[in-house]
């Protein structure tokens, strides 16, 4: 996956800690989706599995993630089920970006309110 290549050159020009840290977690969070990807028997348990890998404190908040998460997952193991090219690989891209944004938003959002309980 292009993208942890990515993340790890910006890694190593980070100049700031926290971000570095950050952009360390994500790269863990992303070789862990490929090792699920690559034993997952289907999308669906691919998913179930996938979502759950820390992609907020404690998975807390990750249900909040929703379609962004959803959109992830499904174009990573698009991924690992066909020929990689770089129509895909722009695809995974894309939703990352859309998946860290999201994910950021949440972050800044915890520090000013409370969790709230998932419904269920």
């Amino acid at each position: 996956m292009r993208l942890i290549a990515e993340l790890e050159r910006r890694v190593a020009q980070e100049q700031s800690l926290f971000r570095a840290q950050l952009l360390r977690e994500d790269i863990g969070r992303l070789r862990r989706l490929e090792e699920l990807a690559h034993a997952a028997p289907d999308l669906a348990a691919f998913k179930q599995t996938a979502s759950r890998i820390g992609w907020t404190q404690g998975d807390a908040r990750t249900h909040e993630l929703g379609s962004a998460l959803d959109r992830f997952l499904e174009a990573v193991h698009a991924g690992h089920t066909g020929i990689p090219d770089d129509a895909q690989e722009l695809r995974i891209r894309e939703t990352w970006l859309e998946l860290h944004r999201t994910r950021m938003e949440r972050l800044v959002g915890c520090l000013s309110t409370p969790v709230p309980k998932p419904v269920e």
